[in-house]
């Protein structure tokens, strides 16, 4: 992880260093200077961004240092994270940026950049671009405004790949409920699924420059919850401000979260066969319930790091189809490398439909067991197993779980804490056994 670029790019206060016009401006000359060293030839580069007011401003500046160094460069203007994706590689072009902050509040936003493969952009690279900003021998240039002219036709190539998630299948006769997170999804999502016959309610999609992702969206599910219970949908869906996650409500307003998500989907491939290595790719966090439930079908929990880059660099070193987070994030790497949350609604909805299943019965067999996390203040961060009575409690605790729970422990990455992370079947078993555990942290290390 370098100075500016962390795990999913450049991230920031917009209009701050490093989002403020010149640097953004020399991120694009930078950017264009090493892809033409690498292509041999000048680049070509697509963009996109999500509804933040200050994303014009930053994809025009990165559009002005790109054409300063004879890159050719067009936007898809407001679309997804794995819109930009998807088009980058369906139109040839050598890089696509989005502009985007994903699910923070409008005042951040972020630049990150995808290979035709789908990829993120490689380290090397993005070392070699932190090393000119910080060199300050590339001179900036002003923001143009972006080129938009083929904008138009770059959303319904997209809408198009997303509908052939649906397999043919019609969802004529589910009435659903969609929060756009007043982001990137607003106009797409409505489309979409208006164009696969989803009877629709429609809630966050007047987007007005400041309000992306403000109570409302995958974050902030209460108002989607009240709404489907309200007028009596079938379920609710809601997306990140750059959409390339979702989250579900049932029609009692009950969160389906990325877990479920993933049991949805991975039981119904299991059964059509297509779970090719009967695996399935999840993080620390996944609730135990998954890997229990997917156990009872034979189906293998992977576990990853925290990061959509972590899940999947496992899909691709285990060769599994299938993989995501807690948040929604899902991943299906023969379709594509990024997670995209609509492609993952029109997969869910799809499968239900051919199933003859409401969202509830779909979830029945995953049983999400309790959860307790305690935070304990620590004054040094040495390895657990360092730590002799840290070690043998932790030890012991895990036999007497025995597959039917499950701990984890953790460092914060930010703070001066340890992470005390219990799974179980019973919610006052696990406090009490978080609350011993936590009391041998505290006195070996607090």
């Amino acid at each position: 992880m370098g100075k500016h670029f962390g795990t999913d790019g450049v991230r920031a206060r917009a209009g701050e260093f490093p989002l403020d016009d010149a640097t953004v401006s020399i991120i694009g000359r930078s950017l264009a200077r090493h892809f033409e060293e690498h292509l041999g030839r000048k680049p070509r580069f697509i963009s996109g961004r999500d509804t933040r007011e200050s994303g014009r401003t930053i994809e025009g500046a990165i559009h002005a240092g790109a054409a300063a160094e004879g890159a050719q460069i067009s936007s898809a203007g407001v679309i997804t994270t794995p819109g930009v994706a998807f088009l980058t590689g369906a139109k040839g072009y050598d890089a696509g940026i989005v502009i985007s902050a994903s699910h923070n509040p409008f005042e951040d936003n972020g630049i990150k950049v995808f290979l035709p493969s789908g990829k993120k952009l490689d380290g090397s690279i993005e070392e070699l671009i932190e090393a000119d900003i910080d060199a300050g021998e590339i001179e900036p240039v002003a923001p143009v405004v972006p080129n938009e002219d083929l904008a138009e036709g770059f959303d319904e190539e997209y809408l198009e790949h997303l509908r052939a998630a649906a397999d043919g299948t019609s969802l004529a006769g589910l009435s659903i409920v969609i929060d756009c997170a007043n982001g990137a999804a607003h106009d797409l999502a409505p489309k979409l699924f208006r164009s696969l016959g989803a009877e629709m309610t429609v809630i966050n999609d007047t987007p007005d420059g400041r309000n992306i992702n403000k109570d409302c969206g995958s974050l902030h599910l209460e108002s989607l919850a009240a709404k489907v219970v309200e007028s009596g949908s079938d379920l609710g869906i809601a997306f990140d401000g750059d959409a390339d996650r979702v989250l579900f409500v049932d029609r009692n307003g009950n969160v389906v979260d990325g877990d479920a998500t993933l049991w949805i989907l991975s039981t119904e491939m299991a059964a059509a066969g297509r779970l090719v290595n009967e695996k399935v790719v999840a993080t620390v966090m996944s609730n135990i319930g998954l890997e229990i439930a997917l156990r009872s079908r034979g189906i293998e929990l992977v576990r990853a790091k925290v990061g959509d880059k972590y899940v999947l660099e496992e899909l691709l070193g285990t060769n599994s189809v299938i993989g995501g987070e807690q948040s929604g994030h899902i991943i299906f790497p023969e379709r594509s490398l990024v997670g995209d949350g609509m492609a993952t609604a029109v997969l869910t909805l799809s499968s239900l439909v051919r199933r003859g299943l409401s969202l509830e019965e779909a979830v029945g067999e995953f049983q999400r067991y309790p959860q307790i996390l305690v935070n304990v203040k620590v004054k040094e961060k040495r390895p657990f197993d360092e730590v002799p009575a840290i070690a043998a409690a932790a030890a012991l605790l895990e036999k007497e779980l025995d597959g039917n729970g499950r701990l984890l422990l953790r460092y914060s990455g930010t703070e001066d804490l340890a992470r005390v992370m219990i799974e179980g079947t019973d919610q006052s078993d696990i406090e009490r056994r978080a609350a011993a555990l936590a009391e041998v942290i505290r006195e070996n290390l607090g």
